[in-house]
């Protein structure tokens, strides 16, 4: 099901590119309403479709409840040059995600980086893991790697490339110690649903710490298979469940902000 607007169906291609960049408009908007932007700053991007030597991002000074599809610039992969759409590319996005857009192209068509507030607050500890003490965050055991290595603001793409080989093929969620968290994904709709539940589990352990109690850690054999059974989810009406929650939240933004398919 196609959620673009009966209004951008009218002025807007049917094509790949442009679904693309609904859905990263959509990411945007939801990620304000859902608390996980920080002002301005932060960056949520996506391979172009078709085209792996550039991404879209939005022009700096934009609060994420503004973006609409068609804001979306293209950006070069390599030196950052504005290749299409009108504003200015924030340096440390083009810094963090380009190289991670050019050397992960499997697993991070779409980056989203973010300071959301429990998975930030979590980074900050000297213990950031992610504990198997629920259903949610077991869910993320296999996923995350964690870096520790701060190392200032993010104002050259060798950091990039640096936070690139951490992360590595084969994960999705990186914690950036004293940062924030860059989460990974083929898709908006994949990428969008990691980030939401990634926050949920750690306000959930945070929550249980704040108690003072001891935290009733789940047994590694009930551990393995749950990570087993996560990877062997049902698929409902072909898709996976990724992209019916992406869809839902959609479907809340065309009722309240419909503008962001503009």
């Amino acid at each position: 099901m196609q959620l673009v607007s009966p209004k951008a169906r009218k002025t807007q291609p049917d094509s790949a590119e442009w679904q693309a960049r609904v859905d990263l408009a959509a990411a945007h908007r939801l990620a304000h309403l859902q608390g996980f932007s920080e002002g301005i700053f932060n960056h949520l991007t996506l391979a172009v479709p078709g085209k792996p030597d550039r991404y879209y991002q939005i022009p700096f000074g934009l609060h994420w409840s503004e973006v609409t599809a068609s804001c979306l610039l293209e950006v070069d992969c390599v030196d950052g040059r504005v290749l299409s759409g009108s504003g200015e590319v924030e340096r440390s996005a083009f810094c963090i995600h380009a190289p991670m857009h050019r050397l992960l192209p499997n697993n991070a068509a779409a980056v989203f980086h973010t300071h959301q507030p429990y998975a930030s607050a979590l980074a900050r500890l000297e213990d950031p893991r992610i504990e198997p003490i629920g259903q949610t965050e077991i869910g993320f055991l296999d996923e995350v790697v964690y870096d520790q290595e701060y190392t200032g603001l993010a104002f050259d793409p060798v950091e990039g490339e640096r936070l690139a080989s951490v992360l590595g093929p084969e994960r999705t969620v990186l914690f950036m110690g004293n940062h924030g968290v860059a989460v990974c994904g083929a898709s908006v709709a994949a990428a969008y649903d990691r980030l939401f539940y990634l926050e949920r589990a750690c306000q959930v352990q945070l929550y249980a710490m704040w108690t003072g109690q001891p935290r009733r850690r789940v047994p590694d054999a009930i551990v393995n298979k749950t990570i087993a059974q996560y990877g062997d989810s049902p698929v409902y009406g072909g898709k996976p469940a990724c992209e019916h929650h992406f869809a839902a939240l959609k479907r809340m933004l065309d009722r309240s902000e419909p503008d962001y398919c503009d």
